[in-house]
């Protein structure tokens, strides 16, 4: 099976461009046993539980990276008003996170042999990005910081919700879904680079702003990235299924770091939209 997804579609052995890889004292992977007493367990494989761990420490990563960030950009509101410091870090975060992750997940997209190392350092940089974001949303908008709590309850109760459907609907993957899935992805991203770059002339569309346009982003971002979760879901199914090698988990997890990412930060400014006045 052949995948679309530009985080996936470099695993040679997931798009058929390789035989079943063998290792060195194991052998082809498709004569390991399945952990029944008696047989062989399974080792070098790609599995549900290899993916489980290396996500969790990919999002460990970020939310603790993204923690330190927030706390080291101090507070941006205090009683004299808004604090020029804070708000100099806060942007010197955001920009130094957001083309440095930009950057890595590129890097991670298109490289044929995934790298633990690369996906880290994603996911550090991704975390100063959240970090940084997730208060100057609030900030802009003029909204609590509340509402960030409730974006990450929000962005994990979509991800529980998407699997449950992807299992309990048994919704098969196409070729058709996949293409579409990732041109509005790459579609999404072009205008968002649109924006920034009309932001330096002083022009702007609003599709990052908190007006109607911003919301309809938003909510198009949103359902973009429960798109994308069922394809990083499809590709663990597939994966599996098909023996790839452990070190693929790595991509799998990266792939899901990037949709709960890209679900979270919409979800954000969508709170923040009908939060505010």
């Amino acid at each position: 099976m052949r995948s679309n997804n530009p985080v996936f579609a470099r695993s040679e052995q997931f798009n058929g461009r390789a035989t079943a890889p063998t290792y060195p004292g194991y052998g082809d992977p498709s004569g390991y046993g399945t952990g029944v007493p008696d047989q062989q367990v399974d080792q070098g494989r790609m599995t549900v539980d290899s993916v489980v761990q290396k996500t969790a420490i990919t999002l460990a990563v970020v939310i603790a990276s993204a923690a330190a960030t927030w706390f080291w950009t101090g507070d941006t509101i205090t009683e004299s008003g808004a604090s020029t410091d804070a708000v100099g870090k806060l942007y010197l975060a955001l920009m130094v996170g957001s083309f440095g992750a930009f950057a890595l997940s590129m890097v991670n997209s298109f490289k044929r042999v995934i790298s633990p190392a690369l996906v880290i350092a994603f996911a550090v940089l991704e975390g100063i990005a959240l970090g940084a974001f997730s208060k100057v949303v609030p900030l802009v908008a003029g909204v609590d910081q509340g509402i960030v709590l409730q974006a990450v309850v929000g962005t994990f109760a979509a991800f529980t919700g998407t699997l449950a459907a992807y299992k309990f609907f048994d919704i098969k993957v196409t070729n058709k879904f996949r293409t579409f899935v990732v041109a509005a992805m790459f579609g999404m991203l072009a205008l968002g680079m649109m924006e920034m770059v009309l932001s330096f002339f002083g022009n702007q569309i609003g599709f990052f702003g908190f007006g109607a346009t911003g919301m309809l982003f938003a909510i198009g971002g949103l359902v973009l990235g429960v798109f994308m979760l069922i394809l990083d879901f499809d590709f663990v199914e597939q994966g599996v299924a098909v023996g790839l090698p452990e070190r693929e988990s790595w991509r799998a997890a990266f792939g899901l770091t990037v949709s709960l990412v890209w679900i979270y930060t919409n979800l954000l400014r969508l709170l923040a939209i009908f939060s505010s006045d």
